[in-house]
């Protein structure tokens, strides 16, 4: 069937339940975290995907190629602040651990991804003497 949206892209569908996950994450971060490091994951993890979305949508392999960057420096911000939120104690260990291999999946795909979108913009070499 292939691709023809971004819901299509397995690196959107993974970084939505990242999203999905973060936000259950943070509902128990203390009140006067609300608008602060709870927001901060919550917004890094929604910029995720829609970054991947954005790209997809704007029809050219530069553009895609930038998003996907900015979703790989949110994916790393995201696992930043999951871990600061450990050390001060918000949130299980157990479903940060979950956040982190999740959220370094979604790196995974997102580095794949770029990869396949960098290497067609280069000129094939020959590797004949």
């Amino acid at each position: 069937m292939g691709i023809r949206s971004y819901r299509d892209l397995d690196a959107w569908k993974t970084a939505m339940r990242l999203a999905e996950g973060c936000y259950k994450f943070t509902e128990g971060f203390p009140n006067r975290e609300v608008f602060g490091l709870a927001a901060h994951i919550r917004r890094s993890a929604v910029s995720i995907p829609s970054n991947i979305a954005e790209g997809h949508s704007r029809r050219t392999r530069q553009a895609y190629a930038n998003h996907l960057t900015i979703a790989m420096g949110s994916q790393a911000e995201l696992e930043t602040q999951v871990e600061l939120a450990v050390r001060l104690g918000f949130g299980s260990s157990a479903d940060a651990k979950q956040l982190l291999e999740d959220a370094a999946e979604v790196g995974r795909i997102l580095n794949g991804l770029w990869s396949a979108l960098r290497d067609r913009d280069r000129p094939a070499t020959s590797t004949s003497a």
